[in-house]
């Protein structure tokens, strides 16, 4: 890849194939041949194996999500419901491609990586205090890029689109889900995560070292569609979540 020409970065596609459809036409509409994918890339009852077929013919720079890790590093009957249909539905191919998977990239200025550097479970930008999701202290988002001297730092597991100015100049942007906009988690304590939007997430990053821009784009797609691939498999919540961006 080369800095002087623009980077989409999608992330958190969670097997919604007809979101990853309109984000990818819209990518090619604006032109951009370099795209780089921040894992989560299947998990969800919606249509993983059609998010397969969409990406396999694509040679995507990718790192490895937590979901990504889950569905070649457990056992089906040890694996959450979503993570267990997920697995079902891919053929080998998929998962011999997760294996191969890094947990990190770093390349002409640039480092990404889904969650932290350290852990692809922690949030690096938030923070959950009696079950309210809040921008974390700087010092803390701070430590966790310590040793990272790129100055464009890519992440997401948060599915919450960020642009956030580090120390030294360095921007710390999150993506945003392709397609999922809400979820409930367990992890540090049970909340929320919603953006109050079903539209699909993605970033333009233009420019190089010192002088970079970001644009946030959102497209339309028929999420109705895919909140039905949810209620077909049995998730209200996920059809609520794809359907509309909120949970609560």
């Amino acid at each position: 890849m080369t800095l002087t020409d623009p980077i989409a970065v999608i992330a958190d596609i969670h097997g919604n194939a007809l979101a990853l459809a309109a984000v990818l036409a819209d990518i090619d509409r604006l032109g951009i041949g370099q795209v780089v994918n921040l894992g989560d890339v299947f998990s969800g009852p919606l249509d993983p194996a059609g998010v397969w077929a969409l990406l396999r013919g694509r040679d995507f720079p990718t790192v490895r999500g937590n979901h990504d890790r889950y569905l070649i590093d457990m056992a089906p009957d040890q694996m959450g419901p979503t993570d267990r249909v997920t697995h079902a539905a891919l053929p080998e191919t998929a998962l011999a491609w997760i294996r191969g998977l890094p947990a990190a990239l770093s390349w002409e200025g640039i480092y990404a990586c889904h969650a932290t550097p350290a852990d692809d479970n922690l949030y690096w930008t938030e923070e959950v205090t009696d079950g309210a999701v809040r921008l974390a202290p700087r010092a803390v988002i701070e430590a966790r890029a310590e040793g990272i001297d790129a100055g464009l730092i890519l992440y997401a597991h948060t599915h919450l689109p960020r642009v956030l100015r580090l120390s030294g100049g360095r921007l710390l942007v999150n993506p945003g889900s392709v397609g999922c906009p809400g979820y409930t988690d367990e992890r540090p304590e049970p909340h929320v995560v919603q953006t109050g939007t079903p539209l699909a997430s993605y970033v333009v990053v233009t420019g190089g070292p010192g002088a970079w821009s970001v644009a946030h784009r959102s497209v339309v797609y028929d999420w109705t569609a895919a909140a039905g691939q949810a209620r077909g498999d049995g998730r209200m919540d996920w059809a609520q979540a794809v359907g509309t961006g909120w949970l609560a």
